[in-house]
């Protein structure tokens, strides 16, 4: 019987050791861990390429341990679903910072509200953020993001690469080169 841990990061610039060090200091001895780094909590949990790994290792009798519920994720159906498979699997679930074990009727009925927070807050989060941008742009102060690359300079590189190497070349994304491609 294994003891994972789950740890998710939102975006590239920001670090798990935070999560590490703190389950790290809980009386757990973790045997493997699963990371997403750079990857939105509404990104659905199944999709996440650490997440995924870490249903396929885990088998009945394991103990999966996460530090907030919001690493699982921050849309309440989502999160209810992945425990509900999680523990269909047999897997024990402990989120450390609320002290909740799952394998209590009041630990599941707190995570069905706490996942729910979670999705709001995520959905406040957002509001504040274009309020702001609102207020900015009313203000002359915000002007979006600044295009880093011209439709002209992608077309002539796809003369003789590849979407991936056109990418690469210029320090874009491979969206970008198609958007770009198409606009020009």
């Amino acid at each position: 019987m294994a003891t994972v841990a789950y740890y998710r990061v939102s975006t590239k610039e920001q670090s798990i050791e935070n999560q590490r060090q703190e389950l790290s200091k809980e009386p757990y001895k973790i045997d493997k861990e699963f990371i997403d780094h750079g990857i939105s909590g509404i990104t659905q949990t199944e999709e996440r390429e650490g997440f995924s790994a870490m249903l396929n290792y885990v088998r009945d009798g394991d103990t999966l341990i996460t530090v907030d519920i919001d690493r699982l994720g921050r849309d309440a159906i989502d999160v209810q679903q992945i425990i509900a498979k999680l523990k269909g699997m047999g897997v024990k679930i402990i989120i450390t910072r609320m002290g909740i074990d799952l394998d209590s009727d009041s630990g599941e009925f707190l995570i069905t509200i706490m996942s729910k927070v979670a999705e709001m807050e995520r959905k406040k989060m957002l509001e504040r953020q274009l309020a702001g941008i609102a207020r900015a742009k009313s203000e002359g102060k915000y002007k979006g993001s600044q295009k880093s690359v011209e439709p002209a300079i992608v077309k002539e590189a796809r003369e003789t690469m590849s979407i991936a190497d056109t990418a690469e070349h210029l320090g874009i994304s491979v969206a970008t080169v198609k958007r770009l491609q198409k606009a020009s």
